[in-house]
């Protein structure tokens, strides 16, 4: 199981949220490069960045310190927040970003995920962000009419490489993971699913690894690292070990 350290950025600085709240942020670095740098040096193989303000603007907020992340690491850089184009898409993939995260248009504009699984295959990641089972869109200020299931099986088949699952209640929370919620979503939708929201220690990335047999390859985790409740090389370690 992979487990990804993720770099947020709001205002051009490193940020977590609560809850996905814009107005609860919590400031860890004004460097996201250098973060990202520090979590490549302690193993990482991919690193997730979110585009928050992008999320929110529906379009790309935060060029320059995404660009700069992609240049100072050697690792896969995956980019979320903001992607509502194919040549959003198209400009990431130009920028050097190994994958391209669609979130708040798979429900708003499927045709989007469709093209762009066909222009750039393998590359494409679907991104949904669930509250109490729904589909949240927009930087997480609304919630659709449809679950996260739902959204997931409309895009079987297309080519998606994985499937990001947030569940927003315990997104920046340090709760522990939803694994009911988790382990229900992987085991009903037939694409790769990577868990996010609520892992707080190293018992909670080894709580995540029976769920490999669901299809959950691997886990994001933010707060956690920024904390210090959680090492990226120990759960790096635990996850291959116990894979």
């Amino acid at each position: 199981m992979l487990v990804i350290p993720a770099v947020d950025i709001k205002g051009g600085k490193c940020v977590r949220l609560f809850q996905g709240k814009m107005d609860a942020e919590t400031v860890f670095s004004d460097s996201p490069a250098a973060m990202a740098r520090r979590w490549e040096e302690e193993g990482a193989r991919l690193i997730h960045v979110v585009d928050l303000d992008g999320a929110v603007g529906k379009k790309p907020q935060n060029l320059e310190p995404i660009k700069e992340i992609v240049e100072s690491v050697s690792v896969p850089v995956q980019v979320g927040g903001g992607i509502r184009t194919l040549d959003t898409v198209k400009m990431y993939v130009e920028l050097g970003v190994a994958r391209i995260v669609i979130g708040s248009a798979a429900v708003n504009d499927p045709s989007l995920v469709e093209e762009a699984c066909r222009s750039f295959p393998g590359r494409v990641v679907l991104g949904i962000d669930a509250k109490n089972g729904m589909v949240a869109i927009e930087g997480w200020t609304s919630t659709s009419s449809m679950t996260a299931i739902e959204v997931a099986k409309r895009f079987e088949g297309c080519g998606i490489a994985a499937v990001n699952f947030t569940d927003i209640n315990r997104d920046g929370t340090r709760t522990g993971p939803n694994l009911d919620a988790i382990s229900k979503f992987a085991e009903a939708v037939n694409i790769p699913v990577v868990a996010s929201g609520g892992v707080s220690t190293i018992d909670d990335i080894k709580a995540l690894l029976p769920l490999q047999k669901y299809g959950v390859t691997g886990v994001i985790t933010g707060r956690a690292l920024y904390d210090g409740s959680l090492d990226l090389a120990e759960a790096i370690s635990v996850a291959a070990s116990e894979s």
